[in-house]
C-alpha cells in the first residue's frame, strides 16, 4: 500500500526544504541531496561526482524512512556498511516525519552523515 497523498505530500514538502537547506546552492556542483518514495519508505540519498568519471554522478543511501499505516507513524532507519537497513534505536517511532527528520540533521551519532 503507498503511502496517502496528504501523508506524502507533508514528507515531500519537508524533505524538499531539508534537502535545499542542508546542501549549501555553492556547492551542489559537488555535493546534493534527493530522496526517493517508494510504497510507504522515503530513502534520503545524497549524490556525488564519481572519484574515477566526475561526469557521472554515485549515489548513497543515507536515510530511510518508513510510515506504518496501522499506527500512524514513521519509523527511522539507517545502512550498515553493507547498504542494510536497521531500525535506528535513538529515536522512537513517531507521527511527526520532522521529528525524525531533525534527528537526521542533527545526527547524534555520526551514523547518517559521518
Amino acid at each position: 500500500m503507498a503511502l496517502a497523498d496528504t501523508v506524502k505530500h507533508q514528507g515531500e514538502t519537508q524533505l524538499r526544504a531539508f534537502c535545499g537547506r542542508r546542501v549549501p546552492v555553492e556547492v551542489r556542483d559537488k555535493v546534493n541531496l534527493t530522496y526517493d518514495v517508494r510504497g510507504n519508505s522515503v530513502t534520503l540519498i545524497e549524490n556525488r561526482p564519481s572519484f574515477r568519471d566526475p561526469g557521472r554522478w554515485t549515489a548513497m543511501s543515507i536515510a530511510e524512512f518508513r510510515f506504518d499505516p496501522k499506527t500512524g507513524k514513521w519509523t527511522l532507519y539507517c545502512a550498515d556498511r553493507n547498504s542494510k537497513w536497521h531500525v535506528y534505536m535513538d529515536i522512537e517511532p513517531n507521527s511527526h516525519f520532522d521529528e525524525l527528520l531533525k534527528e537526521v540533521d542533527a545526527d547524534p551519532t555520526g551514523i547518517f552523515f559521518g
